[in-house]
């Protein structure tokens, strides 16, 4: 185990995310979520009965279609497991994803859109790992095409750098990778 020794403890609760991205056939690209919460001893549920260990207490998913601009062309919410019925109910909400592009400001206009009552907290916070996951399915393909540079349209700075420690202008990746935007000394 990479981190050090925890104190004596008793395991109660396991969330899991898994996020996956697809090139499909016509060209665009589906971002899949699905995020479980299980618990180590069963409860009872007003709606449910009973749920026993280790059955979920919340089983989501959520698929978005994206072209190569990161422009989100279709979202689709399901709602397998919930503590309350009408949870599922909010799916179609997250047709409101349409037309939003991957990006500076997603997350904010995405809790415009969905935030409280207008969407489901944890198909919302789903979408943080599967914008993650949409730069990562998408990068090693966008990078396979030249960018076109002229006098006119000269090479942009890449969004990514300064989002993180290792991307930072000032240092030694961008010094070796992206020199042209180099700031350091």
């Amino acid at each position: 185990m990479p981190l050090s020794e925890p104190a004596p403890r008793e395991k109660l609760h396991t969330r899991t995310v898994t996020c996956e991205g697809f090139r499909r056939a016509d060209g665009l690209w589906d971002i899949e979520g699905h995020m479980t919460d299980v618990k180590t001893y069963g409860f009872d549920n007003s709606w449910r009965g009973r749920v026993e260990p280790g059955e979920p207490l919340h089983g989501m998913w959520l698929r978005i279609t994206i072209d190569d601009d990161y422009i989100i062309r279709d979202a689709e919410a399901f709602t397998e497991y919930s503590p309350y019925e009408i949870c599922g109910a909010i799916a179609p909400n997250f047709q409101a994803l349409v037309g939003l592009t991957i990006g500076p400001g997603f997350t904010r206009k995405v809790r415009e859109l969905l935030g409280g009552t207008r969407g489901c907290t944890h198909l919302v916070e789903l979408l943080g790992p599967m914008a993650t996951t949409a730069y990562q399915t998408l990068v090693g393909q966008r990078r396979k095409k030249p960018e076109a540079v002229t006098e006119d349209a000269p090479r942009r700075k890449p969004w990514h750098l300064d989002t993180c420690h290792a991307l930072a202008s000032d240092g030694p990746i961008v010094k070796k990778d992206w020199p042209d935007f180099y700031t350091g000394r």
